[in-house]
């Protein structure tokens, strides 16, 4: 009978060792991350308290609820390529020379000769290379959108058969947006089932429209009251409803990626960052200029990690280059000294005073806007202040540019409006966002407002200086020629008045 229990108790101290052995390597488990990334999106969510969709985007809401909900992120640039090169640096555009949208490629991806390439510093790598030096499986699923010369293999273990496709450098597409692509060439593909994955699934967003919207949720016009801003006509009043609709279907493609995560038992371990690239591209103002409409987006972090709090909600001014900084830190991947951003859950984390916003050349529209933002106030810088709001731009033969351009010819236009869409463009900008959330009231005229105007102009002057901010110098004619040929044919270019840069290409 002692023998017996001698062996069962020995038995027991096995088991439990074993068990324990079993727990410790559960602990060192890495966690996998999933970037959903979506194209365009402002947050006109239930989640950021939006009148509209209060309880139309259950998922995202709830996604917030049982994680960290950042209500001031805002993204680097007002426009995809430029936004993108910084994320997946963790670097800001104007310091890589990555600022000037679609720069480096031709708009469907294809490479371009050496000389008209933007290659990054030396020593300086992307997030997901990092990762899988760090033992992650990496991918995405969609677009790349980066302005620099990479190879694609060198940073995804695995992409669909159009990323490897030769001469192919950051391929424009976008195939994850329903159940049955969604896991294709994502954390599926993987040979070993233990190993962890750094992915990012890309979502149309605001580029969905009412796409994916729920049966019977999709709004009217009429239901959607106009900002001051836009002259209310039923063009304005349709694309600025069909971002309130956006946002919804943008709930439905977050539902079927959550639920594939889930029924592949992947959800438990992995931690999932939602955000935007920038804001909104249906209406003018937002989608390419430095107002909150362009730049202020969606973030909300998930998972089983001990800094991430359910219910959590951050006021705190965030940059989305500290969700590259926070996701190499949660990969234990090496944190370069040159990252702008910083690890969000760091006990070292301090908070940002002020997150500088840059737009440059866009397309073949060359503009150039600095912005500052802080706890209370915006700051604007324009440098081209007599090209207007309506200058030449890749919306020109849309409905809200040529219904604008109709009611200006007409003048039914407001004092303001009329001022702000077609007249000179002030220097420079001063908005209370508190007092003045559509930022229509312009303080840095106001002598009341002196001191304020010089804290936020000394802040952009200094930070110029000390990036070396790569705007401060004209874009070489080599890659301006490049961007006149690409664009000369088109019958947007041909009828737009062209930026006077490219006159010393036009031969006849």
């Amino acid at each position: 009978m002692k023998m017996f229990s001698y062996k069962f108790i020995l038995l027991a101290v096995i088991s439990s060792m074993l068990l324990s052995c079993n727990a410790q390597e559960e602990d060192k488990k890495q966690p996998n991350i999933l970037w959903i990334l979506s194209e365009d999106l402002s947050p006109f969510m239930g989640c950021y308290n939006d009148s509209i969709n209060k309880n139309a985007t259950p998922v995202i809401d709830n996604l917030a609820s049982e994680g960290v909900l950042f209500n001031r992120a805002y993204a680097t640039a007002p426009v995809c390529s430029a936004s993108r090169s910084a994320l997946i640096t963790g670097v800001m555009q104007t310091t890589t020379g990555t600022h000037n949208h679609r720069s480096s490629r031709t708009t469907d991806g294809e490479l371009v000769p050496e000389e008209l390439r933007i290659h990054l510093p030396e020593g300086m790598k992307t997030l997901p290379e990092l990762m899988r030096e760090a033992g992650y499986f990496t991918f995405n699923s969609g677009k790349d959108d980066y302005n620099f010369d990479y190879n694609r293999k060198a940073l995804y273990t695995v992409g669909s058969k159009e990323d490897y496709q030769p001469g192919m450098n950051g391929w424009q597409g976008n195939w994850a947006q329903n159940a049955k692509s969604v896991t294709k060439d994502t954390w599926n593909a993987r040979k070993d089932k233990n190993q962890p994955w750094f992915g990012q699934i890309q979502i149309d967003g605001g580029k969905a429209h009412a796409k994916f919207v729920r049966e019977g949720q999709e709004l009217a016009p009429n239901e959607v009251p106009l900002p001051p801003y836009f002259p209310d006509i039923p063009s304005q009043r349709e694309a600025w409803t069909d971002h309130y609709n956006a946002n919804r279907g943008a709930d439905v493609n977050v539902e079927t990626i959550l639920k594939q995560l889930e029924a592949d038992g992947e959800l438990e371990n992995t931690i999932v960052f939602f955000f935007s690239d920038h804001g909104s591209p249906t209406s003018l103002r937002h989608k390419q200029f430095c107002y909150e409409g362009g730049l202020l987006v969606p973030l909300m972090i998930k998972g089983n990690h001990p800094a991430i709090k359910s219910g959590t909600v951050r006021n705190d001014l965030v940059s989305l280059l500290d969700i590259t900084a926070t996701t190499l830190a949660m990969g234990k991947a090496l944190m370069p000294d040159y990252l702008d951003g910083q690890d969000l859950f760091s006990k070292t984390f301090h908070e940002n005073d002020y997150i500088i916003g840059a737009r440059d050349r866009c397309d073949f529209t060359i503009d150039k806007i600095r912005t500052v933002v802080s706890k209370k106030y915006r700051y604007i810088k324009n440098y081209f202040p007599d090209r207007p709001m309506m200058q030449a731009s890749y919306r020109d033969n849309k409905p809200i540019v040529m219904d604008m351009k109709k009611a200006h010819k007409e003048g039914k236009l407001t004092p303001y409006q009329e001022k702000h869409w077609f007249g000179v463009r002030p220097m420079e900008e001063l908005y209370d966002l508190e007092a003045d959330p559509d930022q229509m009231n312009n303080l840095a005229e106001n002598p009341e407002y002196a001191q304020i105007l010089k804290e936020h102009r000394s802040v952009l002057e200094n930070w110029i200086k000390k990036t070396d901010d790569k705007g401060q110098y004209p874009e070489k004619a080599i890659q301006l020629e490049a961007t006149y040929n690409l664009w000369k044919n088109r019958p947007r270019f041909i009828k737009a008045k062209k930026n006077p840069e490219y006159d010393q290409f036009i031969t006849n």
